[in-house]
């Protein structure tokens, strides 16, 4: 799926302006929101890594600075767990007010805390996930404990949380010690995936298991194994994404691939390709048995949801290339470590059924001038390239 960031913002109950990032595929399943850590932001590299990761699995992925963090207006000393909470709904009516309202709610340590929390208030949706959540909002105040009395005594101190100083009022503990999060996710009502690392250092592995306790089914626990609570490992956030989207997709309705699977028939010897039902141009295709999909752009009257088929007929050419390089190389037993092949349309470029297409081949390995010629004479060869330039008959009839 392709699509993009952008950026946006919207109004919380209080008028303070808070900042978002929306990562919108060209036609989204569903939409998601994203609440990051406690005194992180929208671009915390697990938020930005997880909703990129969302996107390419069709879900659109807000993500917003709560008041008083990031880019957003107000000021953190007068926030407190219940106005993230607030946050999360005024973000969810901006959503159901410019695109549609979020599905799933992701929630990222006292995010996750907050979504759970939250979820309550916001009837659409139908699912809540939370990555490395305390099952106690104050838990929070092991964070600040050394300041806990100048904080009761003075009514405010200002503290380090990792390295930048926050200013942190008595109201702020107040509030945390009123919430009860286990109560909040024994009435859910709704899926919960609860996604933890056995080996998380700020919050421990025993506060999923007391919110999993405490919720009704269905609720699922999937451990990170060695990823840290913040998720700094890329391959970590990517991994915590795919687990979602494979089980909100229970919720929410299959994924392009999982529909093109359940629709493309399995058919050997050729390609069969069939219509999609309710999508306008969309085909489901099975070559050999493997399915996918193809699809026309949005320009075309399509809905983008794979490539279009001459774009698939050029993906063929730069495939069977390479493949055939590869073969040829194996049995000279030349150097060749990696081959790659870039297609893209000359002459014509913006036709459909362009007219010229030009192919540029690039190849890794202990190799001379002379082998490298022979190689791009090679990949001219393979089927594809002939059927291409040779011609091919095709009779049609009415089955």
């Amino acid at each position: 799926m392709t699509g993009e960031t952008t950026k946006t913002e919207f109004k919380t109950a209080g008028g303070e302006t808070l900042a978002a990032a929306l990562d919108l595929p060209s036609k989204p399943r569903a939409y998601a929101l994203f609440a990051h850590c406690f005194s992180c932001s929208k671009d915390i590299k697990a938020a930005r890594e997880i909703a990129r990761a969302l996107r390419a699995e069709g879900f659109a992925v807000m993500r917003f600075d709560f008041t008083g963090l990031g880019a957003s207006e107000g000021d953190f000393a007068n926030t407190n767990f219940s106005s993230n909470v607030d946050d999360l709904v005024a973000a969810a009516d901006f959503l159901r007010e410019t695109y549609e309202a979020p599905s799933i709610l992701i929630g990222h340590s006292l995010g996750g805390a907050a979504a759970i929390v939250a979820a309550t208030r916001i009837p659409e949706v139908k699912g809540v996930a939370t990555i490395g959540a305390p099952a106690e909002a104050d838990h929070v105040a092991m964070q600040i404990a050394e300041h806990r009395e100048e904080i009761e005594k003075k009514g405010v101190a200002t503290v380090k949380l990792a390295g930048r100083p926050f200013t942190i009022k008595k109201q702020f503990l107040d509030d945390l010690e009123r919430q009860d999060v286990l109560a909040c996710a024994a009435k859910l009502k709704k899926p919960l995936l609860i996604m933890h690392a056995p080996l998380d250092q700020t919050v421990g592995v025993d506060n999923a298991t007391r919110i999993f306790v405490a919720a009704k089914h269905p609720k699922s626990f999937v451990s990170l194994d060695t990823a840290d609570h913040l998720l700094s490992d890329p391959d970590d956030a990517r991994y915590a994404a795919s687990v979602l989207a494979a089980w909100a997709g229970r919720y929410i309705g299959a994924a392009p691939h999982a529909l093109a699977t359940s629709m493309a028939q399995p058919y050997l010897g050729g390609a069969l390709a069939r219509t999609v039902d309710g999508e306008p141009l969309a085909v489901a295709l099975s070559i050999d048995g493997h399915p996918m999909l193809i699809d026309a752009g949005a320009e075309d009257g399509g809905s983008g949801l794979g490539p279009n088929p001459t774009r698939t007929l050029e993906g063929a050419l730069a495939a069977c290339g390479v493949m055939t390089i590869k073969m040829y190389a194996r049995r000279k037993k030349w150097d060749v470590r990696a081959v790659e092949i870039r297609i893209r349309r000359g002459e014509a470029g913006d036709s459909h059924a362009p007219k010229v297409l030009e192919k540029e081949l690039r190849v890794e390995g202990d190799l001379d001038e002379a082998q490298r010629a022979r190689l791009l004479e090679i990949a001219d060869k393979c089927p594809v390239h002939r059927m291409l330039t040779e011609g091919v008959t095709v009779n049609s009839r009415i089955a």
